[in-house]
């Protein structure tokens, strides 16, 4: 027996996926002018949180492939943004800290996500809002398979 067709504009997971590829196209155009791509951005948050990471803890904190955050840091090395250091006792290790730049960037990356908040906030109510973020939060703990922590 044939199940029924999905019917995809009834889908969470479909309108989530919509919804994340048109907030990604805003965020590429928002940072164009900065030459920054969402990934870049993603790791240069990391590091204004805490600079310094090993390139394996930034993989784990965005849930990403060592591949692919190589890539993402050999493009931020390229516009002078971070330095890659290798780790005295671990030849495989490096840590990325932030440039001078690369600091500087924050104060930028920061007034055009406002923008973008802005823009996304202008959809919802208030009230909505703490609501949207827990479902959100909850959602990617469920793809991902890292839970979520929960405050008191």
């Amino acid at each position: 027996m044939q199940e029924d067709a999905l019917v995809f504009d009834e889908l969470v997971s479909y309108e989530l996926s919509r919804t994340g590829t048109a907030f990604r196209n805003s965020l590429e155009r928002q940072m164009k002018d900065l030459e920054l791509h969402t990934g870049q951005i993603a790791v240069l948050r990391e590091l204004w949180e805490k600079d310094g990471l090993k390139q394996v803890t930034i993989a784990t904190r965005l849930n990403l492939s060592a591949p692919t955050i190589n890539k993402i840091v050999l493009g931020l090395i390229k516009l002078n943004l971070v330095a890659r250091e290798r780790i005295d006792n671990d030849a495989r290790s490096t840590r990325i800290f932030l440039t001078a730049k690369g600091l500087s960037y924050k104060v930028k990356v920061e007034e055009q996500w406002r923008y973008l908040e802005t823009t996304c906030r202008s959809a919802i109510t208030e009230p909505e809002r703490p609501m949207l973020l827990d479902m959100l939060a909850r959602i990617r703990a469920k793809l991902t398979g890292i839970e979520i922590e929960v405050e008191d």
